[in-house]
């Protein structure tokens, strides 16, 4: 029945995402939230907002119908015999209103930075307040690390990060939206697994509404989820990891998540560290991202996104294996199927990560200087390649 109810929920947010999105984007015009071309975005024309609302109201749709009220987790290692442990539905749904009303408020009229990390903590401690809090983890090499106080803390800090790593990675058409239908789902197998089916059937449901919006936001989009979208689902998101799998005390719990989401950990991190190495702002708006590196060699709006889903359908397909591993550790032919997956998806990651940012600019970076300085030596255009490469500073490379 668990499964039946994720599918339809799933469904069912999506074809509501779908019919709702081009009202949602009608409201955002005559409310004035709309972005406009600019230098660090990839938007090529006036783009309403507000989407995220459009996914608010299919979440809120397809919960009513198929989510149970109350989400009962799995028992942790240190847990009395006696206690069950429950996630409140209506309480991490009231979270996500929470967020989406405060970024719809800024998407209209565009809050400072405090004002919006107050949001994200208010909604994350909503979140907690519900039951979706992690109280221990095993760690490789370390062991069982128990912090039933400080867990609280940890789960806030885990769900701002995620709602901010979302929004990082919403700045070319289709990304965010389709990433997160990805990891959804990925999510949502990995929680009937562990038989935590009202987590899966969240999952289920937010990749449905994340999948439905972007029959709108694929390039060229009509629509952008805005930061009550990317807010939202990264809260949703955040929960769904914390109630389906984090909660489980095993080492492969905090693992699992992590490679389903490396795709925005390592852009988060790649731009941070970069801001951070030139005394920037962590929160300050760059054009340092994935999307945004790539757009610069010359990659296409749409290729960027068919390159970014692929790695991350392989990445998902990873964590999915990893938490499948157990039912199947003793077979050979499993063993080596996780060890072939674990190798693409490095080489993957190398590829796109290195190979494309790196080498391919270097060659295209190094042909655009001789065609437009054709006296300059080839010290100097290696040194310029290397500056811009240090930089990141650089005009689009034809």
């Amino acid at each position: 029945m668990g499964y039946w109810d994720a599918g339809l929920s799933f469904v069912a947010a999506a074809v509501v995402a779908a019919a709702l999105t081009p009202v949602a984007g009608r409201l955002a015009r005559r409310l004035g939230a709309v972005d406009v071309p600019r230098e660090r975005g990839l938007a090529w024309r006036e783009t309403p907002l507000l989407g995220g609302l459009a996914i608010l109201v299919a979440v809120l749709v397809a919960a009513a119908i198929w989510m149970p009220a109350t989400i009962t987790l799995p028992r942790t290692a240190h847990a009395a015999r006696d206690v069950v442990r429950q996630a409140n539905t209506w309480g991490l749904i009231a979270g996500a209103c929470l967020i989406a009303l405060v970024g719809a408020i800024d998407d209209i009229r565009d809050l400072p930075p405090l004002v919006k990390l107050i949001g994200q903590v208010a909604a994350a401690v909503v979140a907690v307040r519900a039951g979706a809090v992690v109280t221990g983890l095993t760690v490789p090499f370390v062991g069982a690390l128990q912090f039933p106080h400080a867990g609280g803390v940890l789960t806030v800090i885990w769900l701002v990060a995620l709602m901010n790593m979302i929004n990082f990675a919403d700045g070319v058409d289709g990304l965010a939206a389709g990433l997160c239908a990805i990891d959804g789902i990925a999510f949502s197998v990995i929680a009937f697994d562990l038989g935590i089916q009202g987590a899966a059937i969240l999952a289920a449901l937010t990749a449905g509404a994340a999948l439905g919006f972007l029959a709108h936001n694929f390039h060229p989009a009509s629509v952008f989820m805005g930061d009550a979208g990317a807010n939202l689902l990264g809260y949703l998101l955040g929960v769904a990891a914390v109630v389906g799998s984090l909660k489980t005390n095993a080492f492969v719990a905090l693992l699992v998540p992590l490679v389903i989401l490396a795709i925005p950990f390592l852009d988060t991190g790649f731009v941070i560290a970069k801001r951070l190495k030139y005394r920037r702002k962590p929160w300050s708006a760059d054009a340092n991202h994935f999307h945004h590196r790539m757009a610069r060699i010359g990659f296409s709006q749409r290729k960027t996104v068919a390159y970014l889903y692929g790695w991350s359908v392989l990445m998902a397909a990873l964590a999915v294996a990893l938490r499948l591993y157990h039912r199947h550790h003793h077979q050979t032919g499993w063993i080596a199927l996780l060890v072939l997956l674990g190798l693409v998806c490095l080489a993957a990651s190398i590829y796109l990560v290195y190979v494309l940012e790196i080498f391919k600019f270097k060659g295209l970076r190094a042909q655009d200087l001789r065609a437009s300085r054709p006296h300059a030596t080839e010290e100097e255009i290696e040194a310029t390649v290397d500056h811009d490469l240090e930089t990141g500073e650089f005009e689009k490379v034809k």
